[in-house]
């Protein structure tokens, strides 16, 4: 392994990146992300890469995403505000196909909210923040390790399915700071997107063998010049108006998700074996969640936890058959009541959902989550 170093949760962002080969960042400071900007703006031209402030946040991903179709691994980072107006562009790359990370360091809101106060107020607009039907991935760390750990994976899986994909930190996460080890480069498993090298010039940019979901891409520069568009397109690249070239789109960018549920899902379980009471919790709400469930077992309480770290798609199956062995399941989050309702729909009646939920800029603690398990 490598040096073990104190770091903080925007910083092993960061570093996490540039192990997994960003070499572009766009973007523009928000709190509580704006350390990973920072940081960016130093260490990428010791990397050789390079950092660019855009003057805005709309500028920022469509920056990146420049760079990307350029064949640079690129990323961007945001709070609230700025990961509402990165919405459109971020549609734009689904329906595009091009691998991009986008950070989203949530912080209470609506609107400017109070930027320093910690929440995950945004977790169903990382669903379905853009307009349309759309797949997406969404990532939570809870610690700085994962954090480091989880923005290489975002980097890999949005590489491997021509996606962006949604680094969903929160505030308490992205100001943490803990110690931990880095590993060593030979250590670190790297995906890189599937590429044409040297194309031909009459190549269908978006042409596929019988059974593929993923089109090879080749970058701009390589010898293969083709039409990028937001517009529903065939394999040409042009726009189509034609039902059944939309209809078979639409599925296969569905189906390069659904299809690799099982390679994309990553949760986190504990006393699950004999566990009556599940917390499910997710980013830095795991924290507290770990403390109660640790108190809850020192008074003989069977208390276990369920935390996915991949969100979206979400761990249904995995959920639902839990949800047959347990008698509830309290849910902890840091807003209203959103993840709240996906846990809903998947356990229905076979267990009892309960809720801790925290959405004034406050922290939840672990007491509030033991007063609640101790209710029944």
């Amino acid at each position: 392994m490598g040096d073990v170093v104190l770091m903080q949760g925007n910083e092993a962002c960061v570093e996490g990146a540039l192990a997994a080969g960003m070499r572009l960042y766009a973007g523009y400071p928000i709190t509580p992300s704006t350390e990973i900007a920072e940081l960016s703006a130093l260490r990428l031209p010791q990397e050789g890469g390079k950092f660019i402030q855009m003057e805005d946040e709309i500028a920022s991903i469509a920056c990146a995403i420049g760079a990307s179709v350029a064949g640079v691994k690129s990323m961007t980072a945001t709070s609230g505000p700025g990961f509402s107006l990165k919405q459109e562009n971020l549609g734009y790359a689904v329906l595009a196909e091009i691998p991009l990370v986008v950070v989203d360091v949530q912080r209470m809101g609506p609107s400017t909210g109070m930027p320093t106060s910690p929440s995950q107020g945004d977790m169903m607009m990382a669903r379905w923040g853009t307009h349309g039907d759309h797949p997406i991935i969404a990532i939570c760390p809870s610690s700085v390790k994962e954090t480091y750990d989880l923005t290489i994976r975002a980097f890999n899986l949005s590489e491997k399915y021509r996606t962006p994909v949604l680094l969903m930190m929160d505030e308490l996460v992205g100001h943490l700071r803990e110690g931990m080890e880095l590993p060593d480069k030979e250590d670190i498993t790297i995906v890189d997107r599937p590429t044409v090298k040297y194309p031909d010039p009459k190549r269908l940019p978006y042409h596929m063998k019988k059974g593929q979901l993923v089109p090879e891409m080749a970058p701009f520069g390589m010898g293969q010049r083709y039409n990028i568009t937001g517009l529903i397109h065939d394999e040409s690249g042009f726009p189509t108006n034609s039902i059944e070239e939309a209809e078979k789109m639409m599925n296969r960018l569905m189906h390069k998700i659904s299809d690799n549920y099982e390679k994309i899902k990553d949760y986190v379980t504990e006393n699950l074996e004999d566990a009556d009471v599940v917390i499910f919790c997710y980013g830095g709400t795991a924290r507290a969640a770990q403390t109660a469930m640790e108190m809850a077992r020192e008074k003989g309480l069977k208390v276990g936890i369920f935390r996915p770290r991949t969100v979206w798609p979400f761990p249904e199956k995995e959920l639902e058959e839990l949800s047959r062995k347990v008698k509830r399941i309290v849910v902890a989050e840091h807003n209203y009541g959103q993840m709240l309702l996906e846990v809903q729909r998947v356990v229905k009646n076979n267990c009892i959902v309960g809720f801790v939920g925290k959405w004034n800029g406050g922290v939840i603690t672990p007491q509030e989550i033991l007063a609640k398990i101790e209710e029944a």
